[in-house]
C-alpha cells in the first residue's frame, strides 16, 4: 500500500510538472566531478577502513556514451577491497539497442557459473537500468544490485540527457519494451544511491519506493562523479560486504549521519 501511495503521488506531481529535469544551475555545478575524484584518491586512507569483501564476483555497467574507462576507479577500489570485480565489456553504453541486455545476461551466466556462487551488479546512471533488469530476469544468479544516479521512476524526460539517449539509441526513451515496468525493484537486496544535486537526471527519479529489501542512500554529488564520490564508494563497499542472505538496510548512526544526508521521504 505504501509502495502504491508515494507511487501515485509521484505520478501526480509528474503530471502537474511539479518534477521536471534538474536547472541548469545544478547542470552548470556537474563541473564538480574531478574534484570528486580527487576527494577520492585524498579520502583513500578513510576509505580503507570500509569492510572487506568475501572475494564474489562484481559486474559494473558505465552510464550513457560512457565505457569501462569510466568505471576504472571504482572497481580498482572495490578490487582492493577484496572482490572479483569486472566491467561490462561491450565498449561505449549506447543505450538498449537490439542485443545488448541479451549479451549482458550473457555476461553473468558466464560470471556466475566461473565462479559457482551469485554476483553484485552495479550501474552508473543508464548502467543502473540495466543492472535492474538483469537481476529481475536472473534473480537467482544475483546477490543484490546497487544503482548510482539511475532514473528508473517515473517519466523518462524529468533528465537532461533525454535526447542524447534517442540519439545515441536510436529510438524514443519511453518506447522500450521494458520502460513501464522498470520502476519495480528486482527481487534481490537493492539499493540506489542518489544526490538532490544531481545536474543531469532528478532526484525523485531515482528513489526506490517502500518495499522489502529496497533501501535508497544520498550522497553529496554530481552526476558525472557520483561513481567517484567519497561517500558513494564507501556506501557501495559497505553493501557489497554484507553476507549474502542477511542483508539489512544502510544505517546512519554515529559519524555517518554528518557524511550521508537523511534520505528522501519515500511516501
Amino acid at each position: 500500500m505504501a509502495q502504491e501511495s508515494a507511487a501515485i503521488k509521484r505520478a501526480v506531481e509528474w503530471e502537474r510538472g511539479a518534477i521536471g529535469a534538474p536547472s541548469l544551475l545544478l547542470l552548470a555545478l556537474e563541473w564538480r566531478a574531478p574534484l570528486e575524484y580527487s576527494a577520492s584518491i585524498a579520502t583513500l586512507p578513510w576509505l580503507q577502513r570500509a569492510p572487506v569483501g568475501d572475494g564474489h564476483s562484481v559486474l559494473v555497467f558505465p552510464g550513457l556514451i560512457a565505457g569501462d574507462l569510466s568505471t576504472a576507479a571504482l572497481r580498482a577500489y572495490l578490487r582492493g577491497r577484496g572482490y572479483d570485480v569486472h566491467g561490462w565489456q561491450q565498449g561505449l553504453n549506447l543505450g538498449a539497442r537490439a542485443g545488448v541486455i541479451e549479451a549482458c545476461l550473457d555476461r553473468v551466466n558466464q560470471l556466475a557459473d566461473k565462479s559457482g556462487r551469485k554476483i553484485s551488479l552495479i550501474g552508473w546512471s543508464l548502467g543502473g537500468i540495466y543492472a535492474r533488469e538483469i537481476a529481475k530476469d536472473l534473480p537467482d544468479l544475483v546477490r543484490c544490485v546497487i544503482t548510482l544516479g539511475t532514473p528508473f521512476n517515473g517519466q523518462a524526460r524529468a533528465t537532461n540527457a533525454w535526447r542524447l539517449y534517442e540519439f545515441a539509441a536510436g529510438h524514443q526513451i519511453d518506447h522500450h519494451p521494458r520502460r513501464p515496468h522498470i520502476h519495480k525493484a528486482p527481487p534481490v537486496p537493492t539499493t540506489s544511491l542518489y544526490s538532490r544535486t544531481d545536474g543531469v537526471v532528478a532526484w525523485q527519479c531515482c528513489m526506490n519506493d517502500a518495499f522489502p529489501n529496497a533501501e535508497n542512500i544520498e550522497v553529496i554529488a554530481s552526476h558525472f562523479g557520483i561513481g567517484m564520490n567519497p561517500a558513494a564508494m564507501y556506501a557501495i563497499a559497505d553493501r557489497l560486504s554484507q553476507p549474502e542472505g542477511k542483508w539489512q538496510p544502510f544505517h546512519r548512526e554515529g559519524w555517518r549521519a554528518m557524511v550521508f544526508p537523511e534520505p528522501a521521504p519515500t511516501e
